[in-house]
Parts: C-alpha cells; structure tokens; sequence
C-alpha cells in the first residue's frame, strides 16, 4: 500500500530532527559529543526520585498516583508553579497553569490553537529547531521576528496577509536561547510585546532554561513585563511556557503552561482529546522532589555547568581558528559558533565524525529559511572538562582543515 496517497497534507512538513538523529551517536564511545542539550545524568536528583515514588505508591496514595486524573494537572504540582511563577513577578492561581507532558507538548498544543494554513508565525532567526517541528504540522508561513528592531506591525501584516493568512505569535525563547545561549535583554521584550499589542497577536514564551542563569543580573519573564503594563494575568497576551526538563529530571515530560485563564480552559480541551491528562505518578514525584530540593539542586547544577562553559569558551579562545566568532551565554547550556562564509556545518560534521571523532549539531536546522549554513550549535552540559578540551582541539583542527 502507498500510504502516501492517504496521509494528510502536512505530513510533507514533518520533518526528522537533525538533533534527534545525532543523539543516536552517543551510543558509540569514540564519539566526542556535543550534540544534544541533554542534562548530566550523574547530576539528577536521582535518590529525591526514588523516595518520591516510593511515596507516591505507598498504600495512602497509589489509588491517586495510578488512577486517571484531572487535565489540568496534579493540584499540589500547580500550586507550587503559581508559587514560582510569583517569585518571577508573575501573580496568577490554578486556573493560570496547565499541566502539560514537557513544554514540547504545550508548543505543539498553541501551534494547534492558533495556527490555520497560510497564518504566520514569526520567530527568530535562529530559533529552537523543536519549535519548528511543532508548528511545521499546522502548515503556517514563518517570519522573521527581530526583536527591538525596526519593521512595523502593518510590514508584518502585508506580508502575512500576502502569504495567505495572518500573523498568529510571536514566539521566542528569551533566557539562553537554544541554540544560541542568547538572552534578550529588557528592551526586545518590550519591543515583543509592543509588536503583539499593534498586531493583536500572542507571545509565546519559551522560558525552559530560566532557572540555569549563571552571571549577570535577571531579567523579568515577558508576561511579568505584560502584568505589569496591564494589571492581571487575564488581561495578557503572553503565554509562559516552562519545563522540569532542564532542572531536575527530562524523562519524566513534565512541563506547564501559565498564562490567561480563557486561553488555558482550551488548552485543557485539547489535553483532554489528545492524552487525557499528563502521567499522574510523574506529577507527583515531580511536586515532592520541587518541594524538597528544586533551589539546592539548581544551585548544583549552576555552578557545575557555569564551570563547563567557562572550560569551553576558554578552549575555543585557545583552539578557534581567526574567522571564528562564538556567543558567551549568561546560562542556559548552548555556545553559537559562527564560521566562515566558505565552510558548511553539515560538510563540517561529516569530515569532523569521520576525521576527529566529534559531533555537533549544524546550525541550518534552526533557521526556518534553511539559512545559516555557516553557523553551529555546541552544548556544554553534558562533557566534562577534559573531554570539552578535548574536543575544542579536535573542531579546531576540523575548520582548519576545511579552511
């Protein structure tokens, strides 16, 4: 049978991740890696875990953890998110926050919400690769977002308008951005938000690395910026998007949502007709060990990841060759190489896992226009110093080779 003659059209936009595929490597120990925006392992709050599970499906609360639940989410887990949320500047209750399977899922539920074929959606250039693929399956147009600078709103709508729809969101990930490491400063999140105002549109803000800040001061949440412009939550336009991803267990798929209570009521429409409701026990274990370690254990992590960036930047210091420029993130786990015009990151990555033994992930995949060939994305989080001077040395000698 040709399945191709039944799938729906926007299966042609859905698209293998290049990440995905590259953490495949990992597998083979000869493999220098810096592919994957994975967390340490030897890092997880693995013993905080098991006396949550243990707990969780103790005779006083198994019914509860392996019973169907409520699609909103686990209460107990929301209302230590609307704790948090308060501590960002960001007053808001139960009905504020969505429970959802990681923030991939809740990309893919507002891509489902707002996107019809033809809208547009704008983002920025780079951007998160799995941002792409979620929205990819609703067929929009994408443009460029450049936050603080010059297009006007009615530029954005022509062009929207020309492609066949509207503009929908503006999406952006705005501390530590993947795969920049990136963080937008005050005045392009105001310029965001002044640009969804003019257009009428929302914000979608993916805010997963928000707890791994290493130096220099915090920068208020857009939506904590929007609050302040207009009183309440209910009024906003901006809808957070965070995760447990990042700080304390990936496995698990436990991420949120927070943002006005109408928009959240469909969201949890949408939780309901595609898996009920995100896994009770995983909700469970995740509220105990927040409660308990979340602020020790995300010191832990920073200062054990500050350091390994610290050890990167100091070796593409030592190893780049002249024509290499790279960003020196505040948090988060990413580094942007930017190469000269003449090199390919995908050609690089070949002769690099052939020649060096060492993985990356080519910067195009980011780009929603295919540009950016001469750009790459390396993650610090994973590699300990010596594998990271390691493998500096060895990208070096792959660009030079290239050159």
């Amino acid at each position: 049978m040709d399945w191709t003659n039944i799938f729906a059209t926007r299966m042609d936009r859905m698209k293998a991740s290049e990440i995905r595929e590259l953490l495949k490597l990992l597998d083979q120990p000869d493999i220098i890696s810096f592919a994957g925006g994975i967390p340490d392992p030897a890092l997880f709050p693995t013993q905080a875990f098991q006396e949550a599970l243990t707990d969780a499906l103790s005779p006083a609360n198994s019914s509860a953890a392996l019973q169907y639940s409520v699609s909103e989410g686990y209460g107990p887990l929301r209302d230590w998110i609307v704790d948090q949320m308060a501590e960002l500047g960001v007053p808001c209750t139960r009905d504020n926050v969505l429970i959802t399977s990681g923030s991939q899922q809740a990309l893919d539920y507002l891509g489902k919400m707002m996107l019809s074929p033809g809208d547009t959606a704008l983002v920025t250039w780079p951007t998160y690769m799995g941002a792409l693929g979620a929205f990819n399956a609703y067929e929009p147009t994408y443009d460029r977002l450049i936050p603080g600078g010059n297009r006007s709103a009615q530029d954005y709508a022509e062009t929207a308008e020309a492609s066949g729809g509207r503009v929908k969101f503006a999406y952006a990930s705005v501390d530590f951005a993947n795969p920049t490491g990136e963080t937008l400063d005050l005045k392009a999140r105001e310029s965001i938000l002044d640009l969804a105002d003019d257009l009428d549109i929302a914000v979608i803000e993916d805010s997963a690395y928000q707890s791994l800040r290493y130096d220099g001061d915090p920068i208020p949440p857009m939506l904590a910026l929007e609050i302040a412009r207009k009183g309440n939550i209910d009024a906003c336009r901006t809808l957070y998007c965070g995760s447990f991803s990042k700080s304390l267990a990936p496995g698990l798929r436990v991420g949120w949502v927070c943002g006005a209570a109408p928009v959240i009521s469909q969201l949890v429409l949408m939780k309901q007709a595609a898996d009920l409701h995100s896994a009770t026990l995983n909700q469970m274990a995740v509220n105990t060990v927040a409660r308990s370690v979340f602020a020790e254990h995300t010191t832990t992590l920073r200062r054990t990841y500050a350091a390994r960036r610290d050890t990167m930047l100091a070796a593409l210091a030592e190893h780049m060759p002249e024509g290499v420029t790279w960003t020196k993130p505040e948090g988060g786990m990413f580094i942007w190489l930017t190469l000269p015009k003449t090199i390919d990151g995908g050609d690089l990555l070949k002769s690099a896992l052939e020649a060096q033994k060492l993985a990356f992930v080519p910067g195009q995949a980011f780009f929603a226009d295919r540009s950016g060939a001469n750009t790459l994305r390396l993650s610090f989080s994973l590699a300990d110093d010596t594998k990271i001077v390691e493998g500096m040395k060895r990208l070096g000698a792959a660009i030079r080779a290239a050159l």
